[in-house]
């Protein structure tokens, strides 16, 4: 049996969950506006392990979300990950941020884009048929009134994700629909790391880092 960990720290949602093949045995996450992966990533992952029922040695790989997201919150993630996979001597997992977040809804027809919140009125985006098939690959844009215009013309445009927002305040469009209160969970990861596994789908762990896709910015403290 697969039993895999996964992690997800890409956002202010820490959540962690164990899966066996794909169905999930046990979750824990916290979202509750702030950054708390510090304090509650190993915490879950012993509450997982123990709710489960099983044994840390059982693991047959361990999953981290890659990103784009939190700079903070993927080193903490992937730091974890990374740590685990060495003391148990299994493989890593990848998972793409943004895919994990458009495979929490499913729609009958039309698109999904799901977007990640970046600084002032940028976003990181991807977007996907109702197939879940991608259409583009992960970048970061500035919203404006005619983003995603040539898929908001061919039919209904579902928008998720806490980039969400950014697009609601200026896209207008008939066909624009959007999805509030919607993270990157470890839940979504359950079954996407275990087609991974399958396939032997796999990080080297000394050398994988997390997928920033801009480099990191100091802001200084308005104190």
């Amino acid at each position: 049996m697969a039993l895999i960990l996964n992690i997800e720290t890409a956002t202010k949602n820490c959540s962690v969950c164990l899966a066996e093949e794909g169905k999930i045995l046990a979750l824990k996450e916290f979202n509750e506006g702030g950054y708390s992966h510090a304090e509650k990533l190993h915490q879950f992952i012993n509450d997982v392990i123990k709710e489960s029922g099983k044994e840390l040695s059982e693991i047959k790989a361990v999953a981290v979300s890659k990103g784009p997201g939190s700079y903070t919150g993927l080193r903490i993630g992937v730091s974890a990950a990374k740590g685990l996979c060495f003391a148990l001597e299994v493989p890593l997992i990848s998972i793409n941020t943004l895919i994990s977040l458009a495979d929490s809804i499913s729609i009958a027809n039309g698109f999904k884009v799901a977007l990640l919140d970046a600084r002032r009125m940028e976003v990181y985006s991807q977007v996907l048929n109702y197939n879940n098939e991608i259409l583009e690959e992960v970048k970061a844009e500035i919203i404006d009134k005619n983003s995603f215009e040539k898929y908001l013309t061919k039919g209904e445009v579902t928008f998720l994700g806490d980039g969400a927002e950014k697009c609601k305040a200026v896209i207008q469009h008939l066909n624009a629909k959007f999805i509030d209160n919607k993270f990157p969970s470890a839940k979504e990861m359950a079954l996407l790391s275990y087609n991974k596994y399958k396939k032997n789908d796999i990080e080297d762990v000394a050398y994988f880092e997390p997928f920033y896709l801009k480099d990191f910015v100091v802001v200084k403290s308005k104190k």
